[in-house]
């Protein structure tokens, strides 16, 4: 092996340092399979052939302007407004990191502010924070604060909450002396009785998510009081989008609501950047993670902002925080507050309303063929599950889909082997009816 630059005397001194006699030593815990050896580079390249080079490793991958999506799961296709990139991509929004000192960071903050006011009067919640990494961490954080608030043991989520979701939040728990326990869902819907029978005095909170993972819209004020009747807290997950009709997490007596926030003015970019909404009741305040911008006004009694909590506390009590979120999306949160901005309660209103004539126009469209059939008969917004019968499989399908330039339903078997050959479908306001014709038409051929 050539381990240059480094000279042999200085190998030799590294080796005696950490007690090892030779570098196979040092090495012999890693397979010898996995190991690489000498890495073969090329020469220098000149900034024109670098540049094909890059083009030429991305040719193969096809964006979401070439193909038509009806892709969702959790990461959405929605139309960006041309103003969200001219404003947001302005040069001050790109450098300013954390605002610690207020007097030089007075536009920025009062960004944190505005955005924080804006996702408080989208979730009717009192509080909201200046984001989290993603939605999924997110919920992760409301399992861990209703853990510290209570003192219980026991989480009990929905089985039709996100799996991705799920899964972080498993990982946030391990070294905790916590129980996660999934509640079952009966026909696309968390089931309630199940629900009921779980809740004891040693549950800290109930996750639900509304619509949930299959697009269905959930119960959550009856799943609210069976929390709240055991003392526990109620946490949901909602899809931001969606509020634009349905009841907001504040109106069904939700003590802590999250989102994916991407959805509002960013790009869904290969699945991320994500961005993590986090709002509760006045109660909670002092215990919601990441950090807060608040609003006072200056020796001149001039409005003005600063970070009002900051629950890491790393520039003091470490030891004492309540979280270790220490940065936000800041650009997300710029994105998200022209974008709602910009559209408005009406605007907002009329987005939701598409995106569910959309989808229940699709799900219309795909149950005329003979072997595609509903799976659950509930309502639902812009998502749905179909069952694909006449031995007709889902991987099949979207084989034949992507050959004519269409993203179609996700299959769902990885995560629910139970529904079989089943698909999410999902519509937003940027599926137009031609694309559906298209998509009914191509799926003719398979029957």
């Amino acid at each position: 092996m050539d381990y240059s630059p480094h000279t042999d005397e200085q190998v030799a001194q590294m080796l005696q340092t950490i007690g090892a006699s030779s570098i196979e030593e040092l090495l012999a815990n890693i397979p010898s399979e996995v190991r690489c050896g000498a890495f073969e580079l090329p020469a220098g390249l000149s900034e024109a052939e670098v540049l094909s080079a890059c083009e030429s490793l991305a040719s193969p991958n096809r964006s979401l302007r070439e193909l038509a999506s009806f892709l969702g799961f959790g990461a959405y296709l929605h139309l960006i407004p041309t103003v969200v990139d001219a404003l947001a991509s302005r040069g001050e929004w790109l450098t300013p990191y954390t605002p610690y000192q207020a007097e030089a960071s007075q536009g920025t903050l009062q960004l944190i502010y505005e955005f924080q006011t804006l996702i408080c009067e989208l979730m009717q919640m009192e509080v909201a924070n200046a984001s989290l990494y993603d939605g999924a961490s997110s919920l992760a954080e409301a399992v861990l604060l209703a853990l510290r608030t209570s003192g219980r043991p026991r989480i009990l989520v929905s089985e039709a909450v996100h799996p991705h979701a799920r899964q972080a939040i498993a990982t946030y728990l391990q070294g905790f002396p916590a129980i996660i326990q999934e509640i079952p869902h009966t026909n696309g819907v968390t089931d309630l009785e199940a629900l009921a029978a779980a809740g004891k005095d040693d549950v800290a909170a109930v996750l639900m998510q509304q619509p949930n993972v299959f697009g269905v819209l959930e119960p959550m004020e009856q799943a609210g009081g069976l929390a709240h009747r055991v003392g526990a807290l109620f946490v949901a997950s909602v899809y931001p989008i969606s509020l634009g009709l349905l009841q907001p997490p504040g109106a069904y007596g939700a003590d802590i609501a999250v989102a994916e926030g991407r959805c509002l003015g960013s790009p869904v970019a290969y699945g991320g950047p994500g961005l993590g909404l986090f709002a509760t009741s006045q109660a909670l305040l002092r215990k919601v993670p990441g950090r807060l911008v608040g609003c006072t006004v200056d020796q001149a009694q001039r409005r003005a902002f600063t970070l009002t909590l900051q629950t890491r506390e790393q520039q003091i009590r470490r030891e004492k925080a309540t979280s270790n979120i220490c940065t936000n999306e800041g650009w997300l949160c710029v994105r998200a507050a022209i974008f709602l901005s910009l559209l408005g309660p009406q605007g907002f209103s009329e987005l939701a309303q598409l995106n569910l004539q959309r989808a229940h126009a699709l799900s219309e469209r795909l149950r005329e063929l003979p072997f595609i059939e509903p799976v659950f008969n509930q309502p639902f917004f812009n998502e749905f599950v179909v069952r694909y019968t006449h031995g007709v499989r889902a991987q099949d399908v979207n084989r034949k889909l992507l050959k004519a330039g269409l993203l179609g339903g996700l299959a769902l078997r990885p995560w629910y082997p139970a529904l079989g050959e089943s698909a999410l479908w999902c519509a937003t306001e940027t599926a137009s009816r031609g694309q559906m014709d298209h998509v009914v038409e191509t799926l003719k051929t398979i029957a």
